[in-house]
């Protein structure tokens, strides 16, 4: 029987294969095999879905320009405008009287068209002046160039050669020097022109110089009356708003980061565009970043903006546009003590909510009067009126003293005062029942939320009863799981990261001492920033009074009133 068995199993896998195959359509009686089929049909779906994912991007992106159009409609009457001076341009080298010889270098007008016709009046004023004065000195010394290679004779194209390579040299080694930054595209042109101007022949030299200026300045005129007759847009008008909503942006971050503070804002994990310092929505970080990364978007406005004419609120000439950047420089400068503040919030080390709540009026305070104050001093840039005799920094001084006097009066909250040496311990703290007292007078740490408020409860020293004194350097590696249930820790790494309590037990206390000497310290370090965030506020008062004054601001409404009801 066992034999039997042993026969009957090969017979009925053979059995079962030949059925399968007898199942499967033979493809081999056409000349297929199989596989033909399977790849041509994974081919055709490739292509599909690649024709698919092409239809996909192409609306897409028709989505997102149109939306690009609706946010900012000065863009689409930007593409209009440019269209039309193409148009005007292309119209007026149709009409080839008096000069016939001129559509043979038409292609020049619509390239200044092209290259000239910017965003906005200042770029393109830029621009064509750049053109005009690389154009018209290259014409002029290349026909100088031109007759002294005629009366060289046979010695003219080495003459014409050793002239474009002189040329060439020093513009393009001057235009290196940073004070010809701003005139390198004048350069550009300049070698263009006249290297084309010498080797246009030598019959065709004043032609060739003649045409190239005269539809140069078609398109530069074309330019000119459409950008400036048509919906103009200022750049001096966009450092202005610019200048603007970097105010209004430090304001909501400043705002955000006390009231984040104070409430014990905890982030589950840390985004890493934050730690990378790219673009976020977080509203704190996206707020001073946009206007810690205004710095370039600044200078280059400036730079189209002295090239305006004046216009709008700025009816005069030289108008202070560096004076819009140095307010915002200012600004800035204040804006790195936010950017500090939100790192405190993003610190692995954080104070106990308990003892944030001792100062947490004071705090509330300055970062009311603080944002209060950068945003007044946003609104008078907008509208450009200068600042009211009152001392405006008054009641944030006054918040930012009280909150110092607070600091001091409990400064022994942020230090571990029983591990001061007796030597330098001062005389109110030499009698440890009045300072017991103390500590009994502040609120007590009841529950446990955070590993900061873990090593604040175990200032008592009941809870090293079950320290081992035989071996006190012992570690454990004990996840953040352990120390909390409530699950408001980082989601990362966190110091010490040799974790030393288990419960009631502390296995090092080296370790849990250092860390409990710095969990509140770090409300030292960010009340000492708010405080340097208000004494940083006077050096951007003094910028705006400069720009008030060279910009000749309006005098403001409540001091006219005054003035006006003083003289009745």
């Amino acid at each position: 029987m066992a034999r039997a068995n042993v026969d009957i199993g090969p017979l009925s896998e053979n059995f079962n294969e030949t059925s399968k195959e007898r199942l499967l359509p033979n493809h081999s009686e056409y000349g297929l095999d199989a596989s033909f089929h399977i790849e041509h049909e994974g081919c055709w779906r490739r292509l599909c879905n690649r024709i698919n994912a092409f239809f996909s991007n192409v609306k897409q992106c028709s989505i997102k320009a149109i939306d690009m159009g609706r946010k900012d409609p000065r863009k689409a009457i930007f593409a209009a405008k440019m269209g039309s001076a193409l148009s005007l341009v292309s119209v007026i080298i149709f009409f080839k009287e008096p000069l016939s010889y001129v559509g043979s270098y038409s292609i020049w007008a619509i390239l200044t068209v092209v290259v000239v016709f910017e965003y906005s009046i200042g770029a393109t004023l830029n621009k064509g002046f750049n053109r005009a004065l690389g154009t018209f000195s290259a014409a002029g010394l290349a026909l100088g160039v031109a007759e002294l290679s005629v009366m060289a004779g046979k010695w003219q194209e080495v003459v014409i050669v050793i002239s474009i390579f002189m040329a060439g040299s020093l513009a393009s080694y001057l235009k290196l020097y940073p004070a010809m930054k701003q005139y390198e595209y004048g350069f550009r042109v300049f070698l263009l022109t006249f290297c084309i101007v010498l080797v246009s022949g030598t019959s065709h030299f004043f032609q060739a110089a003649v045409s190239r200026l005269l539809l140069i300045g078609v398109g530069a005129g074309a330019c000119l009356i459409i950008n400036v007759g048509v919906y103009p847009i200022w750049a001096g008008e966009d450092l202005h708003k610019l200048v603007i909503k970097n105010f209004k942006c430090v304001s909501t971050s400043l705002e955000g980061c006390v009231n984040g503070y104070l409430q014990c804002l905890e982030y589950d994990r840390i985004p890493s565009k934050i730690l990378l310092y790219q673009a976020s929505d977080d509203p704190v970080y996206s707020g001073y970043r946009a206007a810690m990364e205004s710095t370039s978007q600044e200078e280059s406005l400036l730079a189209f903006a002295e090239w305006e004419p004046p216009h709008g609120r700025y009816k005069m000439f030289n108008y202070p546009w560096a004076e819009y950047v140095k307010v915002s420089g200012a600004l800035r400068h204040c804006t790195f003590m936010v950017m500090a503040m939100h790192s405190c919030i993003l610190s692995e080390i954080q104070a106990a909510s308990e003892l944030r709540q001792v100062f947490c009026k004071e705090i509330q305070r300055v970062g009311i009067e603080g944002a209060k104050v950068i945003r007044h001093l946003g609104d008078k840039v907008e509208k450009m009126e200068k600042l009211s005799p009152r001392d405006l920094l008054e009641e944030v001084h006054e918040a930012a003293e009280d909150l110092q006097l607070l600091i001091d009066q409990k400064s022994y909250l942020l230090v571990q005062v029983k591990n001061w040496e007796s030597s330098k311990q001062p005389d109110q703290f030499e009698d440890h029942e009045h300072l017991q007292e103390l500590h009994d007078d502040e609120p007590k740490y009841m529950s446990i939320n955070s590993l900061s408020e873990a090593t604040l409860n175990m200032r008592s020293t009941h809870t090293l009863k079950h320290l081992d004194n035989h071996n006190p350097n012992l570690s454990l590696n004990i996840s953040s799981t352990h120390l909390c249930s409530s699950g408001n820790m980082f989601n990362q790494m966190v110091w010490p990261s040799r974790l030393s309590i288990l419960g009631d037990v502390i296995i090092n206390e080296r370790e849990v001492r250092t860390f409990e000497s710095a969990c509140p310290l770090s409300l030292a370090t960010f009340t000492s920033l708010l405080i340097e965030f208000v004494a940083r506020l006077q050096n951007l008062v003094n910028a705006f009074q400069v720009l008030s004054e060279k910009a000749k601001f309006k005098e403001p409404a409540d001091a006219a009133g005054a003035e006006e009801s003083a003289n009745l």
